[in-house]
């Protein structure tokens, strides 16, 4: 038996008044997931519980089987996990965004989708200039990046409260910066990471080219290491994950999926959807389970493009939802679980908590005839799941659905 999860991040969506009233899910061209709808099950699954902030690590923690309420930490740790940095009992790692600031406000949180060989070098002047024993900064990919503060959570770190730069595009920095006992750390690395940046000749190039500049750190999402039961001993055998971003492969490690990386994929629109289905179909010949993300519908949630997330849509349901139901057409012992992790809606331009549908075919799965994959046809169903970690092990355990 093999179980397939396919993730397009923030697919959801709400009506949006240029669509006539309909949502970009409804709007794009699905035909494999409307397959899936027609021939198998939509439901309703609510991946962030109450009171919890609607990110992607916690909602793909929930959609993995893992309760946040019980092993969040923070996503900085997850990152850590997949850059190879180790976590000693007291340290405390951040996400560290390159952003650009225009005014004292938040005007792009991804520094232009700056590049990494770019960012790499920014990043490496950062650590040269205010690294030392207690900082350690470390690039990752395009804007996204770490700070591991040594013995943080002796310094409390772990508790300042800190903001999403996604959450706070064209509004004012002051009323967002890390606030808290022990802030200060924070906000003397952020301020003095202005005047190095501002010397970066990368940045005199991009702003001659018309570029967003990287001329400011962000640090957030930070936390210590979690203790996680492996997925083996959850559910009884292992897998992999096959994503561009070091959040959901970070969290893969931890658990003892193993990550695959494919070529191409860069966690953008540009990502290489076609390699992603490849490299799923692949792993699945030695291992029973492939959990397969896609950023690009939340980037472009994130930044406002209503075409971009549509195309994103589309794309994921032709390279990624079609290319594995193609493979597994001969193939009767499989289930495959379609869904966002959360809804990044184009007006707010930020993720929300909503429930958000889901959909199951394969094995098991009775068809219950539903018109097409969407948000308003999940409405129509009796399956709704308020705590969202128990959707995998209904998946993968339930005899009959």
């Amino acid at each position: 038996m093999k179980y397939i999860v396919l993730v397009g991040d923030g697919m959801a969506d709400y009506p949006i008044e240029e669509l006539g009233g309909r949502t970009p899910l409804e709007t794009a061209r699905t035909p494999h997931m409307d397959f899936i709808a027609r021939n198998g099950r939509l439901g309703k699954i609510r991946t962030v519980p109450e009171k919890m902030t609607p990110a992607s690590d916690v909602a793909n923690m929930s959609i993995l089987g893992y309760d946040p309420r019980t092993y969040y930490s923070g996503r900085g740790p997850l990152e850590a996990e997949n850059l190879g940095v180790v976590l000693e009992e007291n340290d405390v790692a951040f996400r560290c965004n390159l952003v650009t600031i225009a005014d004292e406000a938040m005007q792009d949180y991804s520094a232009g989708h700056i590049s990494s060989k770019e960012a790499a070098q920014l990043i490496k002047a950062i650590d040269e200039k205010l690294g030392n024993e207690r900082f350690k900064f470390y690039p990752g990919i395009s804007y996204r990046h770490l700070l591991l503060v040594k013995n943080g959570v002796l310094q409390g770190l772990d508790q300042v409260a800190c903001t999403a730069p996604h959450d706070i595009l064209g509004k004012k920095i002051k009323d967002h910066l890390p606030a808290g006992k022990n802030a200060q750390t924070l906000l003397d690395l952020m301020q003095a990471s202005r005047s190095v940046l501002e010397e970066q000749e990368i940045n005199h190039v991009r702003v001659d080219l018309k570029e967003n500049p990287a001329n400011m750190i962000w640090l957030w999402g930070q936390g210590k290491k979690p203790r996680l039961p492996s997925f083996q001993e959850k559910f009884g055998f292992n897998g992999s994950v096959i994503s561009a971003v070091d959040l959901i492969k970070g969290f893969g490690k931890m658990i003892g999926l193993e990550v695959i990386n494919v070529p191409g994929a860069t966690g953008y629109y540009d990502t290489n959807y076609e390699g992603k289905a490849i490299a799923a179909i692949k792993s699945l010949e030695k291992k029973d389970f492939v959990f397969v993300h896609v950023e690009a519908p939340d980037e472009a949630g994130h930044n406002g493009d209503l075409r971009e997330k549509i195309l994103a849509i589309e794309r994921f349901d032709q390279y990624i939802v079609g290319g594995i139901l193609e493979a597994f057409k001969n193939n009767r012992n499989f289930r495959i679980l379609v869904l966002p992790d959360h809804a990044t809606p184009i007006p707010l331009r930020t993720h929300t908590a909503d429930p958000i549908c889901f959909g199951i075919f394969g094995k098991g799965i009775t068809g219950r005839g539903f018109a097409g994959y969407s948000e308003k046809e999940a409405e129509k169903s009796d399956l709704i799941f308020e705590q969202g970690h128990q959707l995998m092990e209904f998946f993968i355990k339930s005899d009959s659905a």
